[in-house]
């Protein structure tokens, strides 16, 4: 135990310095707590500036980024024994780490797949606790199935689709459900497949190629999106069209994603941590859902796979990558 949080400490200097800030004297604490690297940070402390809180001023950001699911229980001790003002907990494990730590510190979750349903909020409308923020869904539907829509528009003979989950994920139970009834409608046969962590990436690549699926849909889990550059590279030596939850997958080599927008996401998440910072409750702000969705396609991959992606599909692009 002792090692593994050594192992965590290691990993949230590594990512993000300082791992321990200084705060000037009067400035506000806030606790950042993930997994993977430093992505949606920028617009996250560009929302902050906009609203008058400027990061070394009157604001200090203690960030805990972890390299998988155990870390994040010592991470978020962690951040509860610094006494921050708030706690900013990305996607659904670190936000459930972040509460199973404090009961009082206000929360502000971002890309939360079930918040109700976890047991996170009591509504949205009405969250009832020290937990609000933004979902990752809309109307209680998750993205995963409109990016099984796209592979039979650019795959109209798929019949088997491979689905990548991490079982340590409680939100990915909920994709899975979405995606199956999705499946149904479309006539395909699903192959559901996970890893905890990277090492078992070539284990569940080898069932994929066992199986002798036509394409591949990585949940949006943190873990993944941490390695989706590896994510992307097994693909592709697999000759595997696949579509990822994170833009950053496809910009290193990905076939296609679709979801939110989490850039909007951290933005709008610094909005939460204003209202709170002046004294709003988190308990009465409503958790807000996604605003916009983002389907980024690189054609340098469809190429290399030799596959001709349909006008209709690039003229819905938001990002082709050349």
């Amino acid at each position: 135990m002792r090692r593994r949080r050594f192992l965590a400490t290691l990993a949230a200097v590594a990512l993000d310095p300082p791992a321990i800030a200084q705060a000037p004297a009067g400035a506000r604490r806030i606790g950042l707590l993930r997994i993977g690297g430093t992505s949606g940070v920028a617009a996250f402390r560009e929302g902050l500036r906009e609203l008058g809180w400027v990061e070394g001023q009157n604001v200090v950001i203690d960030y805990r980024s972890a390299e998988g699911l155990d870390s994040l229980p010592d991470l978020a001790g962690e951040l509860v024994r610094l006494k921050v003002d708030i706690i900013v907990a990305v996607a659904t494990p670190a936000t459930a780490a972040a509460k199973n730590a404090t009961p009082t510190i206000p929360i502000v979750m971002i890309a939360v797949a079930d918040p109700v349903g976890l047991g996170l909020v009591a509504s949205y409308a009405h969250p009832g606790g020290n937990v609000t923020g933004l979902t990752n869904r809309v109307g209680g539907v998750t993205t995963v199935g409109k990016q099984l829509e796209l592979f039979k528009e650019i795959i109209p003979e798929v019949r088997r689709v491979a689905i990548l989950s991490n079982p340590g994920n409680p939100a990915d139970a909920l994709a899975i459900r979405n995606i199956e009834a999705a499946a149904r409608s479309l006539a395909v046969q699903l192959e559901l497949l996970e890893a905890r962590a990277p090492n078992e990436f070539d284990a569940a690549f080898a069932a994929m190629a066992k199986e002798r699926v036509g394409a591949l849909i990585v949940l949006a889990d943190p873990v993944f999106s941490f390695s989706g550059a590896r994510l992307a590279d097994l693909a592709a030596k697999s000759r595997l069209p696949a579509a990822y939850g994170y833009r950053e997958i496809v910009e290193a080599g990905g076939l296609m994603s679709y979801g939110p927008s989490l850039p909007d996401l951290w933005r709008r998440a610094a909005a939460y941590v204003d209202k709170i910072l002046k004294g709003a409750n988190p308990a009465e702000l409503p958790v807000e859902q996604p605003r916009k969705f983002e389907l980024v396609i690189n054609l340098k991959t469809a190429k290399a796979l030799g596959l001709t992606i349909p006008q209709s599909v690039l003229l819905r692009a938001d990002e082709v990558i050349q």
